[in-house]
């Protein structure tokens, strides 16, 4: 009778969990079970391994092999295991012989294929980082998730191409040294966007309204006619945003790397831009599904989604916005587990100002009813607007404007360098914490009013019957315009360029 263990790891969200691998052999009857709350894909492991094992020259044993995935309770999918599955009976087996302290600070990843080639899994550079937390010192990857494993410091990552070079490394037959990076090549390796702001001719107020969103991360919904730049204006948000840290590489690649979707040339090295199409389903959007993925909310974590066509989407999709807009993480139960998704993005939404896009165009004229404008930005609940802080009316371009000269436009170059003044200022009085996701508390001691602002403000909410998180959102703004003029107190200019984005909240109060 023989046994052993060895280490492997699966993730819950984008946390690891450390799966203890435990293979028994013992005589009786051949045959090869694997217990431990394994879906079907690890079912199916033995009959791979059985077939890896005979197309790489080795003999799998005689015996009655127990393969259990310890903790019991937590529920095992995807067919990362077989690696770690395989190494345990070649220890068992005797077939190598592995100290316990190599054992205890090793873990072990991948799929094989039936000829012994071990093939890329997903998460691996949320695994790695997981298990680095957790005191382990080395872990074996398949040589393709070694690009995204290796962003992690102090885990020695071995890439393997197939069992047979697994098994001649454990012998001691050749030697595979840990691969190595260099971060500060990773954050040079960030890559300039083609798109400027540049490009975009007019359009001052949109241009003052994203630069303030982007030094104070506020949500923002354009309103305009069909063709005035809203798409343009939001694709090019990315380009006046603050590069990047490694941290936040870091933990957007994890969301990435869980959801299947990086490749050794597609690192995410710079801030996403998301902008799923207006059919997508409420799970497509915050995420879920039978085993929970991220949705396209965890998949502009640290960088921007855009709703186009914001009243054609589903409004329970929409609405399912709300929480994860505030905790700025999604949770998704399910009967056995609970996981949770990161979701720290800033959200841009368009839309028309009704069914046929023209109201209050000047060039065109508007055929809808007052009864049909109503009803379609009915459709936009105040809740949700109530946590968008800018709002503001993007106007059709005329003539002379389009044709006006390029070079007069600002470049995002020199928007980013306004942005990142303000956000300068702002970090030596608060902190990292932008404007945009201040508390209460902090609302209170950063947000100073003059008297003459804070005598506008009372006017105001008054009169426009302002909720208390719309009063906040205004705060908040007028904290950012007064960081643009390095002003420590919120004076009545702020406030009234403030209230100048808030076109919804001034037509209630008209």
């Amino acid at each position: 009778m023989a046994h052993a263990k060895v280490y492997s790891a699966t993730t819950l969200g984008v946390k690891a969990s450390l799966i203890e691998v435990e293979v028994d052999l013992s005589y009786g009857l051949v045959n090869f079970f694997i217990v431990g709350l394994p879906d079907k894909a690890i079912k199916e492991s033995k009959d791979r391994i059985r077939a890896a094992f005979k197309n790489c020259g080795l003999r799998l044993p005689d015996r009655l092999v127990t393969v259990n995935l310890a903790p019991a309770n937590l529920k095992k999918q995807d067919s990362l295991f077989d690696v770690p599955i395989a190494v345990a009976l070649l220890q068992a087996a005797q077939l190598v012989r592995l100290d316990k302290q190599f054992l205890d600070d090793t873990v072990f990843l991948g799929e094989l294929a039936l000829d012994g080639q071990i093939r890329p899994i997903i998460g691996a550079v949320s695994i790695v980082h997981g298990i680095r937390e957790l005191g382990k010192k080395r872990v074996v990857v398949p040589t393709k998730n070694v690009y995204e494993a290796r962003l992690i410091e102090g885990v020695e990552v071995i890439g393997v191409e197939s069992l047979i070079q697994l098994v001649a490394w454990l012998r001691g037959e050749i030697t595979l040294e840990p691969e190595r990076f260099d971060i500060k090549k990773l954050l040079a390796m960030q890559q300039a966007l083609l798109d400027d702001y540049a490009q975009v001719k007019g359009q001052r107020q949109a241009k003052r309204a994203l630069q303030l969103a982007a030094a104070g991360w506020h949500n923002t919904l354009f309103i305009g006619s069909p063709g005035g730049g809203k798409t343009m204006l939001a694709k090019r948000l990315p380009t006046i945003l603050p590069a990047l840290t490694f941290e936040e590489v870091l933990e957007t690649t994890k969301v990435y790397s869980v959801a299947g979707m990086l490749t050794q040339d597609n690192l995410v090295y710079t801030r996403p831009f998301r902008a799923p199409h207006h059919t997508i389903s409420q799970v497509g959007l915050v995420g879920g599904g039978t085993n929970p993925q991220p949705g396209e909310i965890s998949l502009a974590h640290n960088g921007v989604l855009f709703l186009d066509e914001l009243t054609e989407f589903a409004r329970g999709t929409v609405e399912a916005l709300r929480q994860p807009l505030e905790s700025k993480s999604v949770h998704i139960s399910r009967a056995q587990y609970a996981v949770e998704f990161p979701a720290s993005f800033l959200f841009v939404a368009a839309l028309n100002p009704c069914p046929c896009g023209y109201h209050s165009d000047a060039s065109k004229r508007c055929s809808c009813s007052p009864q049909a404008i109503e009803s379609y930005l009915g459709k936009l609940s105040g809740p949700l607007l109530d946590r968008i802080d800018l709002h503001v009316h993007v106007a059709s371009l005329s003539y002379d404007e389009m044709k006006s000269n390029t070079e007069a436009e600002k470049t995002s170059a020199e928007m980013k360098m306004e942005v990142d003044a303000a956000r300068a200022f702002r970090h030596a009085r608060q902190g990292e914490t932008p404007n945009g996701l201040l508390g209460a508390d902090q609302i209170q001691k950063y947000c100073v009013l003059t008297e003459g602002a804070e005598s506008l403000v009372k006017k105001m909410f008054d009169r426009l019957g302002l909720s208390m998180r719309s009063y906040h959102k205004i705060l908040k703004l007028a904290r950012t315009i007064a960081d643009f003029e390095t002003s420590q107190h919120i004076h009545e200019h702020h406030l009234k360029e403030a209230f100048s984005y808030r076109c919804f909240d001034r037509q209630k109060g008209s």
